[in-house]
């Protein structure tokens, strides 16, 4: 039976990891440096995260650098298994990041804001083990490189899932009202959430309850 995966983002301590996978979260979110949103952390405290997680759970590197020797230097230093590159690469490829990153899972941020980004899906999905769909803009003079709390079309994103062979996570203002809607009408293979689960930037034990109880009763016909 179809159930997504759930990626707890903007986890700020060892406390929260554990409050988020108690409740079910398979993937945790670590939130490096960038030019906006929420939920940054140290790199320090990013390792000490990642290093305590326990084995099966995916610990993603949210990362705004955009060049590869850049971004394999930060893996290194923080230890997570997973990769998410927030934005443009602008120097290497991502063949070259796996290449010198064997064992470690490599997810691309796709901006969802028109038929573009559909195209850019397709071609970039190739060469990584994930894509991950948010709200956000690149073209601002400060990026918007996620942690926006908005939604965007799920039309285009259910174009992207129904297009590509990789999985793809769901991102961008999901909350325990809306992620029905949104698992019926994407079909991800996993969402990822951060300030719809949260009270006052703090994780919270009810939102977190609530999120999943409708994850997991929710049925898709067909």
């Amino acid at each position: 039976m179809y159930k997504p995966r759930v990626k707890i983002c903007c986890i700020s301590s060892v406390e929260e990891m554990k409050l988020a996978i108690r409740y079910g979260a398979s993937a945790i979110g670590l939130v490096a440096e960038m030019p906006s949103g929420p939920g940054v952390i140290n790199d320090e405290l990013i390792e000490e995260i990642a290093l305590q997680t326990p084995p099966g759970i995916s610990t993603f590197l949210l990362t705004s650098r955009q060049s590869v020797k850049e971004i394999i230097a930060h893996q290194k230093n923080c230890k997570t298994n997973t990769i998410q590159i927030v934005d443009h690469l602008l120097e290497g490829t991502h063949k070259e990041l796996k290449e010198a990153l064997p064992g470690i899972s490599i997810v691309q941020v796709i901006h969802v804001n028109d038929d573009s980004s559909v195209e850019e899906a397709i071609k970039i999905a190739e060469d990584v083990d994930g894509i991950l769909l948010d709200s956000g803009n690149q073209k601002l003079d400060v990026k918007e490189l996620g942690g926006t709390g908005r939604t965007h079309d799920w039309q285009l994103s259910k174009k992207i899932v129904c297009s590509v062979s990789k999985p793809v996570f769901l991102a961008g203002g999901l909350n325990p009202n809306n992620v029905e809607d949104a698992i019926k009408t994407v079909t991800p293979y996993g969402l990822d959430i951060c300030s719809g689960v949260r009270t006052n930037g703090k994780l919270d034990e009810n939102k977190l309850r609530e999120f999943f109880e409708k994850v997991n009763s929710t049925r898709i016909s067909g």
